[in-house]
C-alpha cells in the first residue's frame, strides 16, 4: 500500500529559482488524442495487468512506468524501481497544474522538463521499441504537440518548452527543430551516446544537420545523465545504491566525447546542457585537459580552433548543479556563468519541497550576484526565458 507523507506547508522563499531539470510522466491519454487515427490502436496507452499494475502498451510491447520516476511525496523507504499505478504517485507528476501548485509550494518560478522511463529522457525508447517509423515519428511528433500546447502552453512564464527529436533522419530532425523554434521551443533534449541507442556516434558527421539547425535558432541541447546509456557500472552484483552514486559523475562521459567528436567546434554557438549531471567533476577535468594540452599534438586529434579543449568546454557547456555544497569554492574555476540549478522533481533525487532551504545552505559563500546567477540569471539567459521584474525583486512575487 502506497503512503503519502503529510502535505507540505508552503516554503519560504529566499531565491527566484528556475530549474533545468525537472521530469513528466507521460499521462494515459496524451498520444491517444494526438497520433493520426491509423495509429492510435498501436500508439502508446496505459493497460493494467491481472495484479493492478499500470503499464504501457505500445505496439504490443508493454513498458512499465517505473516507480523512481515519480517519488515525490513518499517517503524513501518506499522507493522502488518495481511499476506502479498513478494512483501511486503525486498528481504533480503528471498533471500540468497540480505541478504548479507543487512548484509554488517549493518556490520554483520555472522549470525546463523532460520526458521520463516510457519515452526515454532523450526520446529514444519511444523510437526503438517499434520498427515502425511511421508510427514512431507520429508518436514523437505527439508528445511534443502535446508538451508545447498542454503542459507548457497551459503556464507558458512558467514551463520552458523542450522537445524531443526524430532520431532516425537528422535532416528531418533539423527541419522540426527550425519549425518547433517558431513554435516556441526553447530547448532540445538529445540522447548523450546516441550510437549506445543503435544510431550512429556523436563522432560521425551524420547528426550535423541537426546541431546546425540547433545553433542557427539557439536551440540549447540538453544531454541528461542516463538518455544514452553512459550510466557508470560496478562489478556484477554490487547494488542498486552504487549504480546509485555514479549517477551525477556519469556526465563526464559525454562531456569528453562531445568535446573530442570536436561537435562545439564545428558549431561554435552551439549551447550543451549536461543535466543532472554535478558540477563537482568539472574542475578536475578542467585540469585534465589543461595538462592533456601540453603533449596533444602527439595525438592530432584536437584541431579547427585555436582555442585549447578547456576553453571550448567552458564556452560551449553548462553545468546543473543539484546538491553540490563541497564543489562551489571551485567556482572560479567552474566559471559561475557556467552553473544552473535543478530540483528533479518527482525523481529520488529531487530536493523538492524543500529546495529554497537546499539551496540556502549551499551558496552562502556566494556573493549576492552570484547567487542570482546560479538560481535564476544564467538558465533565463540561456533558454531566453524572462523573469519578470516584480519576481526578479522578490521570490514571493509569484
Amino acid at each position: 500500500m502506497t503512503t503519502f507523507l503529510p502535505e507540505p506547508e508552503r516554503r519560504t522563499r529566499y531565491f527566484t529559482v528556475i530549474s533545468v531539470d525537472d521530469h513528466i510522466v507521460e499521462p494515459p491519454e496524451m498520444f491517444l488524442r494526438r497520433v493520426p487515427t491509423k495509429f492510435v490502436a498501436r500508439a502508446p496507452r496505459v493497460v493494467r495487468e491481472a495484479d493492478g499494475t499500470e503499464m504501457w502498451l505500445y505496439d504490443g510491447e508493454l513498458i512499465p512506468n517505473i516507480g523512481l520516476n515519480a517519488v515525490a511525496g513518499r517517503p524513501p523507504r518506499e522507493y522502488s524501481r518495481d511499476p506502479v499505478t498513478f494512483d501511486d504517485m503525486r498528481r504533480g507528476a503528471w498533471d500540468i497544474h497540480a505541478r504548479i501548485a507543487d512548484m509554488d509550494l517549493d518556490g520554483v518560478f520555472a522549470s525546463l522538463n523532460f520526458p521520463s522511463f516510457l519515452t526515454g529522457f532523450g526520446g529514444g525508447r519511444l523510437q526503438t521499441t517499434t520498427k515502425d517509423q511511421d508510427l514512431a515519428l507520429a508518436v514523437i511528433r505527439a508528445w511534443n504537440d502535446w508538451h508545447l500546447e498542454e503542459w507548457a502552453g497551459s503556464y507558458p512564464d512558467r514551463i520552458i518548452p523542450c522537445q524531443i527529436t526524430w532520431l532516425h533522419n537528422p535532416v528531418l530532425a533539423a527541419k522540426d527543430v527550425e519549425r518547433n523554434r517558431e513554435r516556441g521551443f526553447r530547448a532540445l533534449s538529445f540522447p548523450e551516446l546516441p550510437d549506445r541507442l543503435g544510431f550512429p556516434p556523436v563522432h560521425s558527421s551524420f547528426w550535423d544537420p541537426l546541431f546546425a539547425a540547433c545553433e542557427a535558432t539557439g536551440t540549447v541541447v540538453c544531454l541528461h545523465a542516463g538518455s544514452g546509456g553512459t550510466l557508470l557500472g560496478t562489478s556484477e552484483g554490487a547494488p542498486r545504491e552504487a549504480t546509485a552514486a555514479f549517477f551525477g559523475l556519469s556526465a563526464i562521459i559525454p562531456a569528453i566525447d562531445w568535446l573530442f567528436a570536436l561537435v562545439p567546434v564545428r558549431f561554435p554557438e552551439l549551447k550543451i546542457v549536461l543535466a543532472e549531471s554535478g558540477i563537482g567533476w568539472v574542475a578536475a577535468l578542467l585540469d585534465r585537459l589543461d595538462h592533456l594540452a601540453r603533449y596533444h599534438e602527439c595525438y592530432g586529434d584536437w584541431r579547427g580552433t585555436d582555442l585549447s579543449p578547456s576553453e571550448v568546454l567552458l564556452r560551449n557547456f553548462w553545468f546543473c548543479m543539484l546538491d553540490n555544497p563541497s564543489s562551489l569554492c571551485q567556482k572560479e574555476r567552474i566559471g559561475i556563468h557556467n552553473i544552473l540549478c535543478e530540483v528533479d522533481y518527482p525523481h529520488a533525487d529531487s530536493s523538492w519541497p524543500n529546495t529554497q532551504d537546499s539551496l540556502r545552505r549551499q551558496l552562502r559563500a556566494l556573493e549576492p550576484w552570484e547567487v542570482d546567477q546560479v538560481t535564476w540569471k544564467n538558465a533565463s539567459e540561456l533558454f531566453g526565458f524572462p523573469v519578470p521584474q516584480r519576481v526578479r525583486r522578490d521570490p514571493n512575487a509569484f
